[in-house]
């Protein structure tokens, strides 16, 4: 069985400065990379974070930040995953995009579950496919965010094969404890690993809380922040993701006619 090295690219994302948002990312890479990072996953709107008055404007440059992104994975060979506004449809999206080290697009994501409590609904269109692709780091299903408070939709990747689950968030620092729940949660239940990057720094005074984690399909925390301020970054064994669905069989012993939930 294949190994494959993950990390999170944590930072403090600066609201509505796309060029010095790009260049910390730009940055961080040669790190990740001399690391023998195989797969990086980016915060939620790494580009601008949520300017909403400049969202358009935002989303505007979108298509030239992910050329920038095809570079850099085809450069370092490594699949960069990571969320950004898209203009579509007339409407702005929400959009993980999943970078394979081929310097191609695998696949896009909008993010479905739309944080009303902050009034994402009112500015953003809301996605409706779940995404699994196949990249040379396996098999990628994404969640953004307040998705990860819906297990249907983690268990729904699971079904549709991922290995691993990438979450882009701007998860604030109040509920980090819910974060942390959550990220193992679905590791767990659904026998998969976790690569999950939080942004950190402050907007409008919602402090985000970092905490970005990398978690292995038995729960554990394989990876975290470090006082040293090491990012994330971890290995993934998929023959321990084999073992463990072998010994408790999760999926074989589901019943779905008693959930209600469809297959």
């Amino acid at each position: 069985m294949k190994t494959v090295t993950a990390g999170c690219c944590q930072f403090d994302v600066i609201p509505g400065d796309v060029d010095r948002n790009m260049s910390a990312v730009e940055s961080r890479l040669p790190r990740f990379a001399g690391a023998g990072c195989n797969l990086l996953v980016l915060p939620e709107m790494w580009s601008c974070s949520f300017p909403y008055p400049t969202l358009p404007e935002m989303a505007a440059r979108t298509p030239e930040i992910l050329r920038r992104v095809e570079e850099w994975a085809a450069s370092y060979g490594m699949v960069l995953v990571g969320s950004l506004p898209e203009a579509g449809d007339g409407q702005i999206y929400n959009t993980s995009f999943v970078v394979d080290a081929t310097g191609k697009v695998a696949g896009k994501y909008r993010k479905a579950h739309l944080f009303s409590l902050l009034g994402e609904h009112l500015h953003f269109g809301r996605g409706e496919s779940p995404l699994v692709c196949s990249t040379i780091a396996g098999s990628i299903g994404v969640m953004i965010c307040y998705d990860l408070r819906f297990p249907e939709l983690a268990r729904r990747l699971a079904l549709d094969g991922a290995e691993i689950l990438c979450v882009s968030a701007q998860w604030p620092r109040e509920r980090i404890d819910h974060w942390s729940a959550l990220l193992r949660a679905r590791a767990i239940e659904n026998q998969l690993f976790v690569v999950a990057c939080n942004g950190s720094g402050t907007e409008n005074r919602l402090q985000y809380g970092g905490s970005s984690s990398i978690i292995s399909p038995t729960g554990t925390v394989l990876a975290g922040e470090t006082p040293d301020g090491d990012p994330p970054l971890a290995a993934l064994d998929f023959s321990e993701m084999e073992n463990f669905r072998q010994r408790i069989p999760c999926f074989a012993d589901r019943v779905p006619k008693v959930y209600g939930l469809g297959a």
